[in-house]
């Protein structure tokens, strides 16, 4: 009989695959399944931010902010590809939210709570004066500037499952588990369906941890026959992109009449996010969208303040993603706590351990914590060790970025400007390795549109799960904004006449690191 899992990691979003990284690297048996792409949930569907959550200040959750923002100057060492510092630009007297002097005493704190070390802190702007005012209605002349990170949300969880599978980790996305019981053994004997083929196959494993993100209940009900008096508030948010609206590098905060805030982020180069919004998502099984309701609140809300108007035909794409947030009985959606709970069952059967909530900049002290738990019901792990441990690709400091970028031009000049910058964001120094051998553009083979590439679709097949036009163009890159319809078709059809890949097995190997 097979050898048994120290560890099953149920969910492939970007707890469940910090979680099989961190077990991976402590030296235990890992294996992780996703009943879809990796990402292919919420975790694709943030608003791209490591940051403290400066609104949680007011509902004083002072602990949760102080840990999102230690862990956000972590992650922007260990990630410099995918993620890099942005300002915030915080407009004053826009018809509603917080007085000036509780804005300040909250940024004072925002800038004090995290040992604040890489990331400039709080100023004042004259928006008269800078071209940060430039979009805004004229009566807007003040703002604060304070700084948080943006953050490729996708990339980020597949590079967790890559470095997983790098430290001896079996990621199977595309693979549900369909049940669980405890054994005579005392292992878990859980069943896994290939999502694809119906393909039935058993597995042994010491402990579960269910990171099934807005899944999590219906896992535990489900598959895994488990009682909780855990709930789980499911909470849409919503965000829709637009031409560029902004002149330069920076994002803004704006307050609501309401309480609510929204951001308008720098997006892609040529486009602008604005969101999000915060309704409840009663039906877990409803894929979330965004509504016509929910775009027409956040184009009123940012309209406020835009000396430009903008309308619903200036929407380009619209995303909308579900919040598994731990339901800690709060009256509005909005104020929900972002903080998680990391509940243990470990009574008469073997250890369960289940993830309830949570936020993104937290993933990883998440992860080291999960594990911990975990640590004393199993022989043997070693000690936690992913602070400031470099994710694939991500082997530089901030300050090289310019260089590295320059290098990767010279090295392949074929390539133009904007194609090697999108490149090196997504894959910082893995571009040497995926552009390997290549000496003309026609060595990288098909080009699809947008710049992507045969030689970065193989890459993405053979090394990042990959398997679907959608995986490529709205997850690992996002393209999907750049692509017509008939590009994409084209790419998924070209996708699918490849070879199958092997079936990953269910010891040792997935794609190579």
């Amino acid at each position: 009989m097979e050898d048994p899992y120290d560890v099953l990691v149920i969910g492939g979003g970007v707890n469940g695959c910090g979680i099989a990284r961190d077990a991976a690297g402590r030296g235990l048996s890992v294996l992780l399944a996703e009943r879809g792409d990796l990402a292919s949930g919420t975790s694709s569907a943030s608003t791209k931010l490591f940051h403290g959550g400066l609104r949680y200040l007011e509902h004083r959750e002072f602990r949760m902010v102080r840990e999102a923002l230690i862990e956000r100057e972590r992650l922007l060492g260990a990630m410099p590809h995918i993620s890099w510092p942005l300002r915030f630009v915080l407009p004053l007297g826009g018809g509603g939210g917080r007085p000036a002097w509780v804005l300040r005493l909250g940024l004072f704190l925002y800038d004090s709570l995290g040992g604040r070390k890489i990331l400039p802190g709080t100023t004042r702007l004259d928006l008269r004066r800078g071209p940060e005012g430039r979009i805004l209605k004229d009566h807007l002349s003040r703002a604060y500037e304070y700084s948080d990170c943006w953050v490729d949300d996708a990339r980020l969880v597949v590079l967790n499952a890559r470095d997983a599978a790098a430290r001896g980790a079996v990621i199977c996305p595309r693979t549900t588990v369909t049940g669980a019981r405890s054994g005579p053994d005392g292992l878990w004997e859980v069943t896994l369906e290939d999502s694809e083929t119906g393909v039935r196959r058993s597995v042994r494993s010491r402990a579960l941890v269910n990171a099934a993100g807005p899944a999590v209940a219906q896992v535990l009900g489900g598959p895994l026959g488990q009682a909780t008096r855990d709930h789980v508030r499911l909470v849409r948010g919503s965000h829709i992109v637009v031409p560029r609206l902004q002149d330069h590098d920076k994002a803004y905060f704006l307050q609501g009449e309401d309480g609510r805030i929204m951001f308008i982020l720098p997006y892609e180069d040529d486009f602008s996010l604005i969101g999000t919004t915060d309704v409840d998502h009663g039906d877990p099984d409803q894929p979330p969208v965004c509504t016509g309701i929910e775009r027409d609140y956040m184009l009123a809300f940012v309209n406020r303040y835009l000396s430009t108007p903008l309308g619903a035909e200036d929407v380009v794409w619209s995303y909308a993603g579900v919040r598994p947030l731990h339901d800690d009985g709060a009256g509005e959606a909005a104020r929900a706590t972002r903080d998680y709970v990391l509940r243990l069952q470990d009574g008469a059967g073997p250890p369960l351990l289940s993830v309830f909530g949570g936020k993104i900049t937290t993933y990883r002290r998440l992860s080291e914590q999960a594990v911990d738990l975990l640590a004393p019901q199993l022989a043997t792990t070693g000690p936690a060790w992913t602070a400031g441990v470099a994710l694939p690709g991500g082997d530089f400091a901030v300050s090289d970025r310019p260089a590295l970028l320059a290098r990767l031009k010279a090295d392949f000049p074929f390539l133009s400007a904007a194609h090697a910058a999108r490149l090196f964001r997504q894959y910082g120094t893995e571009c040497w390795k995926m552009l390997e051998g290549a000496r003309s553009e026609g060595d990288l083979g098909r080009h699809f549109g947008a710049t992507l590439t045969e030689a970065e679709v193989r890459w993405l097949m053979d090394h990042e799960y990959a398997r679907s036009a959608q995986d490529v163009t709205h997850r690992r890159t996002k393209l999907v904004l750049r692509m017509t319809e008939a590009q994409v078709a084209a790419l998924d059809a070209w996708m699918q006449a490849q070879q199958p890949p092997a079936v990953v097995p269910l010891r040792a190997g997935g794609p190579a690191a």
